[in-house]
């Protein structure tokens, strides 16, 4: 069966956005919208799903959720191209959560290493959603019968999920599926990855072998998409380096995590290789590197911090857009949820 191809992606509220969240995922967002169609969300839900310490509340989430939309428009999504909404507005990401977790099974669960990470050591204590979450995520991609998904290697574990989730309930319910129409039994694609760009993981300014985290106690360790041109090259002229000169060959940077993150930012941000950046500065010393680095950084970032604080300033305009999204998105998540309905043999209202 063909899939009608598209893009699912959604960013967690959590405040902060960072560099990392722009070079790992936003900047790609951006390039795939010129190529496929797209729908990025803002997945609320999944933001409650640790302590409520952690996410901050319903004022701190009303307020990310706004923020994420606002970095998503300010940074070159075009929500009238595409569909930009914020998860809890489409009921099928809760219903079809239900119907996978009664396709998932415990082992597949149990093997995710995300929840060992967040739960930490007191996982009795941690929230079923936390645990649930990456079916929640196949049902987000899926309900939308995504066939591509842009992923870090971070979240590689749980896609995996959601084409084994795709498949077995494919396997499950083949009969009913071919008996309401849809050829060779395949209800639910197996979505793809899409792993894009020099920077798909962004370090910590401060140690260079730990990825950039809004978690980090020190802001000295990420550069906010929301900082202003001084905090940013403070930030830079401190970030973490070694002693040595900056190698003219990518393969100098192995054993070198700092140097090679900086020169990783600055490929990213300017579009060109590592290769091309130790061209320019390979054999100098990193503090006439790190001048040119806050330039590309202020001029790629200021004016998005710029158009994000405008736009958080509207927090109507930015609601509509959501709004708009979401009764966008729900048109083709009411589709799936209704044949999904029928093919598990629950009775609706025609």
């Amino acid at each position: 069966m063909a899939f009608v191809e598209r893009v699912f992606s959604g960013v967690q509220p959590t405040g902060n956005l960072h560099l990392g969240n722009y070079l790992g995922a936003i900047v790609n967002f951006v390039k795939l919208q010129e190529t496929h169609n797209c729908i990025y969300c803002v997945v609320d839900m999944h933001a409650i799903t640790p302590a409520m310490a952690v996410w901050g509340g319903p004022a701190e989430l009303t307020r990310n959720t706004r923020e994420v939309t606002a970095a998503f428009i300010a940074s070159g999504i075009d929500p009238k191209r595409h569909i930009v909404f914020n998860q809890s507005q489409v009921s099928g990401h809760a219903e079809l959560t239900w119907i996978f977790n009664c396709v998932a099974r415990i082992g597949w669960l149990n093997r995710m290493t995300q929840f060992k990470e967040k739960a930490g050591k007191d996982r009795e204590n941690a929230s079923i959603g936390l645990y649930d979450y990456p079916v929640l995520m196949a049902a987000d991609i899926l309900l939308y019968r995504a066939t591509h998904v842009p992923v870090g290697e971070d979240q590689k574990q749980h896609l995996e999920l959601a084409r084994d989730i795709a498949q077995k309930f494919n396997n499950d319910f083949v009969e009913s599926i071919n008996r309401h129409g849809f050829a060779d039994g395949l209800f639910f694609p197996q979505p793809e990855p899409l792993i894009t760009g020099p920077a798909t993981r962004v370090m910590s300014l401060r140690d260079g072998t730990k990825k950039m985290s809004k978690s980090d106690s020190s802001d000295n360790s990420r550069i906010n998409l929301t900082d202003d041109a001084d905090t940013i090259a403070q930030k830079i002229r401190k970030a973490k380096t070694d002693p040595e000169p900056l190698p003219s060959e990518e393969k100098g940077l192995e054993t070198r995590p700092e140097a090679d993150n900086l020169v990783g930012i600055y490929a990213a941000l300017a579009g060109i290789s590592k290769q091309d950046v130790l061209k320019d500065f390979g054999g100098g010393q990193f503090s006439g590197f790190k001048n040119a680095l806050v330039d590309v950084c202020v001029a790629k970032l200021s004016p998005i911090a710029a158009e994000m604080k405008r736009l958080v300033a509207d927090p109507g305009y930015v609601d509509q857009i959501l709004i708009d999204g979401a009764n966008r998105a729900r048109v083709i998540a009411d589709e799936t949820m209704r044949a999904a309905k029928d093919i598990v043999g629950f009775i609706r209202q025609r």
